[in-house]
Parts: C-alpha cells; structure tokens; sequence
C-alpha cells in the first residue's frame, strides 16, 4: 500500500480472479430460484378443490386451506330462490345439480378473469381439461352472460354453443317463449 497525502493507494489484483466465485454463486441462486418457481407454479396447477357448488355458475374451492368463491365467467344460469317458499326459476336446481356432477369433490383449474363487484373470482373452470363454462351452455343450463364481458374473455365459443342448444330445444331452452333470461328475472324478483 502506497500513501499519497491523506489517500491511500491499494493495489487492486486481478479482479477476475475475486468476482468468479461471486458469479457463480449468483448464478446457482438465480437458477435455484428459477426451478423453484417453476416446481411451486406445476405443484399448485390443478390443486383447487371444488368444495361447494351454490349455483348453477357459482362454486367454492380450496388450496391450501384458503377459499375462494369462483363465478363462472362468461355464462348466466336460472336463479335461485332468495325467499322461504317462493320458487326460483326453472331448471335452476337442474343447473346446480349438473355442475355438482361436474366439479363437486374433484380438483379442477382455474383460468381467472379479475373479479366481480362480490370479489368473486370470475374464472373458467376446467376438469380434466373439459371447459365447464363451455360445457353447462352446450347442454341448455346456462346462458351467454348478457352483462358486461370480462376483460380480454372471448365469448364467441360461447354465444355459437348457446344458439346451437337453443335450435336443439336443450335444457331451459326446451321452454321456447316462456324462457326468461336470468338478468330479466332478477329484475322483477
């Protein structure tokens, strides 16, 4: 070490030589994180339990112990009744009942779509790689969602599946001119 005034002057040796073992700890680090992302994103693939089908486009499901109610998104089903003794609309309980079939007690994926005005996660709900959403507007127990799409959610696949259970008479569509779509029924019960 040389001294000039108050400065010292160090000789600095062949860096290379002191930054190689830097390098490759950093690079492990970086690849371990990179693998542990990639092994925690395939673990949790798939891993939401449907515990709960409350409507005909509404379930509830689990990770890890967390719930999470997903709407599906895209598609509208007969409603409910919200009172003691008063009847919900046709093939409301047909709707819950076949998606029950469909998801109850089985993990599925979620594809999600943000969230509604509930907090809901919008989403569409794969089982085995089968398209739920899709599947409950094929068979006549939902409908297009009449209100504002989804962000970047096509419903072409769905509207094409709704006009051709409508020309096959499936489901609630078997009601012809009675049908009242649920948006309309929700605004007069």
């Amino acid at each position: 070490m040389k001294t000039i005034g108050k400065f010292s002057i160090v000789k600095i040796h062949d860096y290379r030589a002191n930054m190689q073992p830097i390098n490759r700890r950093l690079l492990c680090l970086i690849a371990f994180i990179v693998l542990s992302l990639f092994l925690c994103s395939n673990l949790s693939a798939g891993q939401f339990k449907c515990t709960r089908v409350t409507y005909g486009d509404t379930i509830t499901v689990t990770q890890n112990g967390f719930k999470s109610t997903i709407r599906l998104v895209g598609i509208d089903t007969p409603e409910k009744s919200h009172g003691k003794h008063q009847p919900g609309q046709p093939f409301s309980q047909t709707s819950t009942k076949y998606l029950a079939s469909l998801v109850l007690d089985k993990y599925v994926d979620i594809v999600s779509y943000g969230n509604d005005r509930y907090n809901r996660t919008l989403g569409v709900v794969y089982v085995d790689g089968k398209n739920v959403n899709l599947e409950m507007v094929k068979v006549g127990l939902a409908e297009v969602y009449r209100g504002k799409p989804a962000p970047d959610f096509d419903n072409d696949p769905y509207q094409r599946a709704e006009d051709q259970a409508k020309s096959s008479g499936k489901g609630m569509w078997s009601l012809g001119a009675k049908y009242v779509s649920p948006k309309e029924w929700r605004k007069t019960h």
